[in-house]
């Protein structure tokens, strides 16, 4: 019954248009009251605890080290050295589009942020091309899922704090997955451009294609140093942020010299009022993950799925399932949340490994970024491209599919996520 007093609270207060950090506030009072055992220093103690974290610490370092680099004229610089190399290709600045994303999803962590950073970029670059429109601002969208899965991944963070995963670890098990999907996503836009028709655009001469990677080199190695720093040890994640906005300061200041002081205080405002959204997410939701543990939710849930214990794939089948219709009305922060601490101790019953269903669950959860009625992804890419959110829907579904059957795929055969995490951890 108290489950179903969390629900009910929770979806009510939604509903009526309360803010979810507050809807969380309001369902975890709620099963207080039901439980005889509302108390306003439960509430304020559990809210405390929840945001006090080193490892958040990490996210809004991260948040501020992508804003800087954004402004700091990092992103241009990467879009130039990917078009450069492959931009002669049929549909070339397609393929532009998704290795701009991958190398700008190493710095950002957020796919709403790089959806707007790239897409105001790519999507006008690929219409002058003569490229067609629903599908390049299909192709951004769906390729900006990317930074949420590659490190550094706020979603990951948020996850890592609550069901106390390493963050190191979950940073370094994305890799192999977000190539998966950069795989994955070239295949269907060789397909989409093959049959659209495209014409190449001019091939680079070496000395452009020289230039303009030598132009970016500042901006490729900020991720290549982080995941070195992470897997050999020398300095934590939330170090890692630090090291980050560093960084990206000395490079838009000194080395670029595109990022002004006025920028710099922008973008310090702006992650400043993103990471504070998100933190006051994790410390509402901390009263409803209390209540539930003490209410004993976790258990019937597991009493629920323990006949699909013995089975690790179809239990993954049967969560993913059930992320795939929450993400549909839920933003991603809040699905981790209230989910985590719910499906922790069955995958740690299920004996599967935490940091593989880590991984996979994030993807799961990022996927309702692209699919009505919210996908917030899907709202930034209609504002960026031009069109409607129903011509958006159409062009992100082979994207979308493409990215299900991965998830599928290393659910079906976890080793190609864990082997790859166990080479580049040591683990």
């Amino acid at each position: 019954m108290t489950l179903i007093v969390f629900i009910i609270s929770l979806l009510g207060s939604m509903a009526i248009g309360l803010p979810i950090a507050f809807a969380l506030i309001f369902s975890g009072v709620s099963m207080l009251a039901y439980l005889n055992g509302f108390d306003v220093q439960i509430i304020s103690q559990n809210m405390f605890n929840g945001a006090d974290s080193y490892s958040m610490m990490a996210l809004p370092f991260f948040m501020l080290a992508g804003d800087l680099m954004n402004r700091g004229g990092l992103t241009n610089r990467l879009v130039d050295a990917a078009g450069a190399w492959v931009g002669h290709f049929r549909g070339g600045l397609g393929y532009v589009t998704i290795i701009a994303t991958l190398l700008f999803a190493s710095m950002v962590g957020s796919a709403v942020a790089s959806t707007a950073a790239l897409g105001g970029i790519l999507i006008p670059m690929m219409v002058k091309a003569n490229y067609d429109r629903d599908d390049a601002t299909g192709l951004v969208a769906a390729s900006n899922l990317l930074s949420p899965i590659m490190p550094p991944s706020a979603p990951m963070i948020v996850l890592g704090v609550t069901a106390n995963i390493p963050v190191s670890h979950l940073f370094l098990a994305g890799v192999a997955p977000a190539i998966y999907i950069s795989v994955g996503l070239s295949i269907m836009w060789f397909i989409v451009a093959k049959k659209r028709s495209v014409a190449p655009l001019p091939k680079a001469p070496v000395e452009k294609r020289i230039k303009a990677t030598v132009d970016a080199i500042w901006a490729i190695l900020m991720p290549v140093g982080i995941l070195l720093g992470l897997q050999t040890g020398v300095f934590t994640p939330t170090e890692a942020g630090v090291v980050a906005v560093v960084y990206s300061m000395i490079i838009g200041l000194v080395v670029y010299k595109e990022l002004k002081i006025r920028d710099l205080i922008e973008g310090l405002i702006s992650s400043a009022k993103s990471a504070a959204t998100i933190m006051f997410l994790v410390a509402a939701s901390a009263i409803s993950s209390w209540v539930m543990t003490v209410a004993n939710i976790p258990l019937l849930v597991s009493n629920l799925l323990h006949p699909f214990i013995g089975s690790p794939r179809i239990l993954m089948l049967i969560i993913l399932g059930l992320i795939l219709i929450i993400g549909t009305t839920m933003d991603v922060n809040p699905t981790i949340l209230i989910l985590a601490p719910v499906v922790m101790p069955v995958i740690r019953e299920a004996g599967i490994n935490e940091v593989y269903f880590g991984v996979v669950f994030v993807i799961s959860i990022v996927m309702g970024l692209l699919t009505p009625p919210v996908g917030t992804v899907l709202n930034v890419a209609s504002a960026a491209g031009g069109i409607s959110m129903e011509r958006v829907v159409k062009s992100v579904l082979p994207f979308l599919l493409v990215e299900v059957i991965i998830i599928v795929l290393m659910i079906i055969f976890p080793q190609i996520v864990i082997f790859p995490f166990q080479i580049l951890s040591g683990v």
